[in-house]
C-alpha cells in the first residue's frame, strides 16, 4: 500500500509538473518550434535520470509536437564531440569537459549543475594489493577517463603527492575499466559509479572526491546546451531546468521513492541506488544562484572561479593550449534560464 501511494504522489507531481510548464510556455513559442530536441546523458543516478525514468521530457515535449531522442556518452568527451557537430542539444558531463567544451571554443553554455560529487567517485585498489596509502600508487598502472573530473581529481593528487612522474596513468572509459581490472591489468582506478560499485567488489576507496573537495577540487556534473538552441527556444531551456528541478525534488523529498525510480532505471539494487545518490550533493535552484554556485547575471558566482582554476590547470597538464579568461568562464557559467524559472513562481 505505501509503495502504491509513493507512485500515486509521483504520478500527481509528474501531471502537476506538464500542466505547469504547458501553461508558462503556451503561445509564447507557437509556430517557432523545433521538431525534435536531442539530449546527451550519462547513466548516473541524478535528476536527469529521475525525469527520464518518469516520462516528464517525453510527456511535456511530445505533447509539443517535439521528438525527444536521448543519446547515452560514457564521458563529456563524446558530448563535446557531439556537441560541436550539432548531434545534440543539451549534454550532461562532468565541470572538466564544461571546461574543455570552452577552451575550443564550442557554440555553448553551461545552464545546471546536477550533482557536486562526493563519495560517488574515488580512487579504488584491489583487497591484498598491499596499497594502503596514496604513496604505495608509485610505480603502478592506474586507469582513469582522460579529460574527465576523476582524472582532474586523480592529477591533483598526484601532484600534492609528488607522484605525477611516477605512476603510469591509462585513459580507459568506464567499462574498459571494470574489464582491466578483472583481467588483473591495472592497480587501481579512479572512476564514478556505477564503475566503482563494480571494481569495489572485490576493492576499496583509498581517497574518494568528497575528501578531494575538502582540498578545494571541486567537481560537478554540469550540463551545457547548444547556444543556437538556446537563443533560438529559451522557454524550451526554462521548461528543462523546471523539469531537473522538480525531478530533484522527488528526491529531496522522498528518497526512498527516488532510489526506487534510478535503481529500476538503471538496473541496480535499490540500496545501491540510494547509496550512490547519497554520495554526491543535489542543489536547488534557488541554491545554485547563490554566490558558491553560478550567482546572479549581475554578480556571478565562485563556479566560475572554480572552472577557470581548473582550466588553468588543465593547461598546466598539456590537457588543453590556452584557458579561456575568468571574464568568459563568467559568461559561460550562465545563471539567466534559472532566474527566468524561478521568476516564473
Amino acid at each position: 500500500m505505501k509503495n502504491k501511494f509513493k507512485k500515486l504522489i509521483l504520478v500527481i507531481l509528474s501531471l502537476s509538473l506538464v500542466l505547469s510548464l504547458a501553461a508558462c510556455s503556451e503561445g509564447s513559442e507557437e509556430g517557432n518550434l523545433p521538431e525534435e530536441i536531442n539530449f546527451g546523458i550519462l547513466r548516473v543516478p541524478n535528476d536527469e535520470t529521475i525525469a527520464l525514468a518518469e516520462g516528464m521530457f517525453q510527456e511535456y515535449f511530445e505533447s509539443k509536437g517535439i521528438k525527444v531522442n536521448t543519446t547515452v556518452f560514457d564521458s563529456g568527451v563524446e558530448a563535446n564531440q557531439a556537441i560541436a557537430s550539432g548531434g545534440i542539444d543539451f549534454a550532461t558531463m562532468g565541470n572538466v569537459n564544461a571546461v574543455v567544451a570552452l577552451a575550443r571554443e564550442l557554440d555553448a553554455e553551461m545552464i545546471w549543475i546536477h550533482e557536486v560529487l562526493g563519495e560517488i567517485e574515488g580512487l579504488a585498489v584491489k583487497n591484498g594489493s598491499g596499497i594502503e596509502s596514496v604513496q604505495d600508487l608509485a610505480g603502478k598502472k592506474i586507469a582513469t577517463p582522460f579529460a574527465s573530473t576523476c582524472h582532474y581529481v586523480l592529477l591533483n593528487l598526484l601532484e600534492e603527492e609528488g607522484l605525477q612522474d611516477e605512476v603510469q596513468l591509462l585513459d580507459m572509459k568506464t567499462t574498459e575499466i571494470v574489464a582491466a581490472w578483472e583481467r588483473g591489468d591495472i592497480d587501481a582506478a579512479y572512476t564514478w559509479q556505477p564503475s566503482l560499485g563494480e571494481i569495489l567488489k572485490t576493492g576499496k576507496v583509498l581517497i574518494s572526491s568528497a575528501e578531494m573537495a575538502e582540498k578545494g577540487y571541486i567537481t560537478a556534473n554540469v550540463d551545457i546546451v547548444r547556444k543556437g538552441f538556446s537563443s533560438q527556444y529559451p522557454d524550451l531551456v526554462v521548461d528543462f531546468i523546471q523539469m531537473l528541478s522538480e525531478a530533484g525534488d522527488i528526491y529531496r523529498n522522498d528518497p526512498d521513492a527516488a532510489a526506487e525510480i534510478v535503481a529500476e532505471e538503471l538496473q541496480i539494487p535499490k540500496e545501491e541506488a540510494l547509496k550512490q545518490m547519497q554520495g554526491s550533493l543535489w542543489v536547488t535552484a534557488e541554491d545554485l544562484l547563490g554566490d558558491a554556485y553560478f550567482g546572479t547575471s549581475e554578480n556571478p558566482g565562485k563556479f566560475a572561479e572554480i572552472m577557470k582554476d581548473t582550466g588553468d590547470f588543465l593547461v598546466e597538464q598539456n590537457s588543453i593550449d590556452t584557458s579561456p579568461s575568468q571574464e568568459k568562464f563568467n559568461e559561460f557559467v550562465n545563471p539567466k534560464y534559472i532566474e527566468m524559472y524561478l521568476e516564473r513562481d
